[in-house]
């Protein structure tokens, strides 16, 4: 079973998460911020996922630290179902387009994490959500599960329709790059027979 259990505590949140790789997009998402939560169903929906997040943060105060921290417990819950990350394709590449916007999202299941985040996002809020928060939400997961993780916007001038884009193009890669390869035959998918595992 290719899943992950992590129950992160902080003086600032507390945040359960439940990940299955090979799920089939069930997804039961409540962190206190609407914005987030409806991200959150896109990973699930498109990358066939099946996520169960629950948190508790400081949202009075904003929504920095619950962003921040489902996003470090969806990473490491996403390195611990992919384990030594033996038989999985690696690498995974996807463009989606949502109207006028299109998003570009490449990867690597390396276990060295980096973020190089292109997403130029022209309002400083959707709803009630600081879009200054994406970022910090894909460098919580990246750094957390050991992804090699590019973004880059193509085209798109509603914020809404790119940063969704932006998590429906990470869904579809990343499902792509943790899904198994039948013909590696369970092996590590590197020249060099190892991959870094993240948080080792």
């Amino acid at each position: 079973m290719r899943t992950g259990e992590i129950h992160r505590v902080t003086g600032e949140t507390d945040v359960r998460v439940q990940l299955d790789l090979d799920g089939s997009g069930r997804c039961q998402a409540s962190t206190g911020v609407p914005f987030l939560d409806h991200m959150l169903h896109q990973i699930s929906s498109h990358g066939l996922i099946d996520l169960e997040i629950h948190a508790v943060g400081d949202t009075h105060i904003d929504d920095h630290h619950t962003n921040e921290d489902v996003g470090i417990a969806i990473g490491q819950a996403l390195a611990q179902a992919l384990g030594d990350r033996r038989g999985i394709h690696r690498f995974g590449h996807f463009v989606a387009p949502l109207d006028e916007a299109l998003v570009q999202v490449a990867l690597d299941c390396s276990g060295r994490p980096h973020l190089s985040y292109g997403l130029q996002i022209p309002a400083p809020k959707i709803g009630s959500y600081d879009t200054e928060l994406v970022k910090e939400f894909f460098v919580a997961v990246a750094n957390n599960a050991g992804l090699t993780l590019h973004l880059r916007q193509l085209d798109g001038v509603n914020s809404h329709h790119i940063v969704e884009a932006a998590f429906k193009a990470f869904a579809r890669a990343l499902r792509q790059a943790t899904e198994v390869d039948p013909r590696r035959a369970g092996a590590v998918p590197s020249s060099k027979g190892v991959l870094e595992r993240a948080g080792a």
